[in-house]
């Protein structure tokens, strides 16, 4: 019997959603909590320090991934590239920028470069998708970026300053749609177990020619916790999170919940004991809260996976 094309119930597709929503939500807020984790590096070497994290994510990844019963699949032809892509921008040379750009630059200056990637994914997102931006999503963006600004805060900067903020933009921009051609095939699983893999091998390399192999015996207690919290936390499950909400919202949506970080950082620090946040940082989490609001709720259900969809037309009776 021939294939026959069905399409998903409503209930699924809203189900699906919402479990996109939770899913980059929960990945923001381990992202935006290692802001004070981050700080115990400082003094660490850094290539060295983020070579051990992504081999223990790795390593870490394809265990649950095996016990979780996920296939990993290989990698085909251009998929390495786009692969390479993703831990070229989004980890290296995004790292390099925060590092280079903080010489010209105060962090809140770094920050609102990356607050304002919603309005970046909101544009180009659905545009490698083959549609039109969503006005509701793209005002959306606007309001969540304006809200992270305030609770940010602005800095001061000269003209390097500025070029690196906007290299930073770039970067994290690549992280999520230079992954989306191989988010297809592969799955949130499948690109994160890629990504480290990759990442572990090429920050190694790079800590040999630049730290030198003795570098490792530089870190101390303090440093390996720091890392071991990166890896499980910032790194494993966030990536499988961020990737599960991009797969299921679309880059655009999913990008309006990079305005959590900011907020988690907020809160974090205040729960580790940092005075209060200003009424202006109150305010920013208010906006926030809004521009999620508008943007994730009331819009038209997002289509299946590729994969739903696939096991739905092949069906024989």
């Amino acid at each position: 019997m021939a294939p026959v094309t069905t399409s998903p119930p409503a209930a699924t597709s809203t189900l699906g959603a919402g479990v996109g929503v939770l899913a980059g939500a929960a990945a923001m807020v381990f992202v935006g909590g290692s802001v004070a984790v981050s700080a115990a590096l400082a003094d660490a070497p850094l290539l060295t320090a983020q070579a051990v994290r992504y081999a223990l994510a790795w390593l870490l990844l394809l265990a649950l991934a095996r016990a979780a019963g996920r296939p990993v699949l290989r990698l085909r032809g251009a998929e390495r590239l786009w692969v390479l892509g993703v831990v070229v921008t989004g980890l290296v040379v995004f790292n390099v920028a925060l590092v280079r750009g903080s010489e010209h630059a105060e962090p809140a200056v770094l920050g609102v470069a990356v607050a304002c990637v919603p309005v970046v994914l909101a544009v180009v997102g659905p545009a490698l998708e083959g549609r039109r931006p969503r006005p509701r999503v793209l005002v959306a963006a606007v309001v969540v970026t304006a809200g992270a600004v305030l609770v940010q805060g602005t800095g001061r900067t000269d003209a390097l300053g500025l070029v690196w903020a906007a290299v930073v933009l770039v970067c994290e921009v690549g992280f999520t749609l230079l992954a989306v051609p191989v988010l297809r095939r592969i799955g949130p699983w499948g690109v994160s177990v890629h990504t480290t893999g990759t990442a572990a091998a090429l920050f190694a390399v790079l800590a040999l020619v630049v730290e030198g192999p003795r570098a490792a015996a530089v870190l101390g207690a303090d440093d390996v916790a720091a890392v071991g919290y990166l890896a499980v936390a910032v790194t494993a499950a966030a990536f499988v999170l961020w990737y599960t909400s991009v797969g299921r919202l679309g880059a655009g949506r999913a990008g309006l919940l990079t305005g959590v970080a900011p907020v988690a950082a907020a809160l974090t620090g205040l729960a580790l004991g940092a005075p209060a946040p200003r009424p202006l940082v109150w305010a920013g989490i208010g906006v926030v809260a809004a521009g999620l609001a508008l943007g994730l709720t009331g819009a038209r259900a997002p289509q299946a996976s590729a994969e739903v969809v696939e096991r739905a037309t092949n069906r024989v009776g």
